[in-house]
């Protein structure tokens, strides 16, 4: 079965989420987007599991789907997988170590175990992805103790503050902080910022199976980046894809255009410092305004972690899509913002006439598109498959800007004729 999965996401109980982030939207909008299976987020969250346990039944091995309720919600082909976010911070080596692990586990049983134990280590009610003084390898253990089908994923591997390998406060390698239990990891995730070509030049990147997902804080943002598979709809037909890295089972990876992640680049949000690997090492990483260090970002850190030259492309490697979300580009063919009131009627006009938008941006015809929307809609679509686009690289937590029409609006304006008053 050919399906799109987003494993990373995270609930109301989260910080800095929506209150809209319940399972009954997280599933209407995975439909709107073209997801068939979608991680809970948060299963450590005693609430959020509360909920979750009310409102899921079983469906395929390992799976959930929304139970039919009284109210009238209903299911509508969504499938869950128990998933979860852990930020281990504690020292190893002399250096404060702040690593983000996404959890995926088969069953409640399994959750209740994890549960029982990271219970006794710190508050889990405090936050849907709790900060615990918790080794990432001890939690490895924890986790494959409760269960040895739970799949332990470091969280956008590359980010400076809370990743495996942050400029910040990361490790070199997955031995030097997984130690032993590094044999049992094998999927990382890229994050927002780095895609599939940028790891591969890295040992570690060219060892794990990379995945994406959207570590979403809205049900809106469901699917900006995500996984194609063509497997079983199983939770274990998943977990055997990336164990083996399977090229005929797991299709492809979609990914965000990295320069649009907020931390491509490095510099100093405050100081409106942006540099390139090159700028920053001719500045001896330090910022020029405020003469403190610049945080380094992903493309730096990648290539300080290298042994291969950028464009190596293992054998075994999964293919990956750059897309931009929908909106994005709807705004820009507007030439409005991509929260405006013009762009949501027009993405529903598209929803409606269409179908799901990873179906829009991915499958789609252009010339049945030109059909069903505005031509520049369609123009902007055709431009973004095809990698045409501009990049201004997000850097120290301010996201980039990838534009697709930039100048071609405008020089279309030129060459029209003008109309002459008599």
């Amino acid at each position: 079965m050919h399906f799109i999965a987003d494993f990373h996401i995270h609930s109301k109980y989260s910080r800095a989420t929506s209150p809209k982030t319940d399972l009954e939207h997280l599933s209407a909008s995975a439909k709107i987007k073209g997801i068939k299976v979608l991680g809970t987020g948060d299963f450590t969250h005693p609430l959020w599991l509360r909920e979750m346990k009310e409102k899921l039944e079983p469906a395929e091995p390992g799976m959930f789907r929304i139970r039919n309720q009284e109210s009238g919600i209903k299911d509508n082909g969504t499938r869950f997988i128990l998933s979860s976010e852990i930020s281990c911070i504690y020292k190893k080596n002399d250096k404060v170590r702040k690593i983000h692990i996404l959890i995926l586990a088969p069953s409640f049983k399994a959750v209740e175990r994890i549960n029982a134990k990271l219970n006794a280590i710190g508050n889990l009610k405090s936050d849907g992805r709790p900060i615990l003084g918790l080794d990432a390898k001890e939690l490895a253990k924890i986790i494959f103790e409760a269960s040895s089908d739970c799949i332990v994923i470091p969280a956008h591997l590359m980010t400076p503050w809370f990743s495996l390998f942050g400029s910040k406060s990361g490790f070199n390698s997955l031995e030097e902080c997984f130690e032993e239990y590094s044999k049992y990891i094998y999927a990382g995730e890229t994050g927002l910022s780095a895609n599939p070509e940028m790891l591969w030049t890295m040992p570690d990147g060219r060892r794990l199976t990379l995945i994406s997902n959207s570590d979403c804080h809205s049900p809106e943002k469901i699917g900006r980046e995500a996984n194609v598979f063509n497997t079983d709809l199983s939770y274990f037909a998943i977990k055997e894809a990336l164990q083996k890295k399977d090229k005929t089972k797991f299709l492809f990876t979609i990914e965000f255009f990295p320069e649009e992640g907020k931390y491509h680049y490095d510099g100093h949000r405050v100081c409106d410092i942006v540099f390139n690997p090159e700028q920053t090492k001719k500045h001896n990483g330090i910022c020029p305004v405020c003469k403190k260090p610049l945080v380094v970002g992903v493309s730096n850190r990648v290539a300080e972690l290298a042994d291969k030259p950028f464009g190596f492309k293992p054998k075994n490697a999964i293919p990956y899509k750059s897309l931009v979300p929908l909106r994005e580009l709807i705004g820009e063919a507007l030439g409005v913002g991509p929260n405006s009131k013009k762009v949501d009627i027009e993405y529903q006009k598209i929803i409606k006439n269409c179908g799901s938008e990873l179906e829009v941006l991915l499958d789609m015809p252009i010339q049945k598109l030109k059909e069903k929307t505005l031509p520049n809609i369609a123009l902007a679509i055709d431009l973004m498959r095809q990698g045409k686009v501009q990049a201004t690289p997000g850097y120290d937590g301010v996201y980039g800007k990838i534009k697709v029409l930039e100048g071609l609006l405008e020089s279309k304006k030129a060459r029209q004729p003008k109309l002459i008053e008599e």
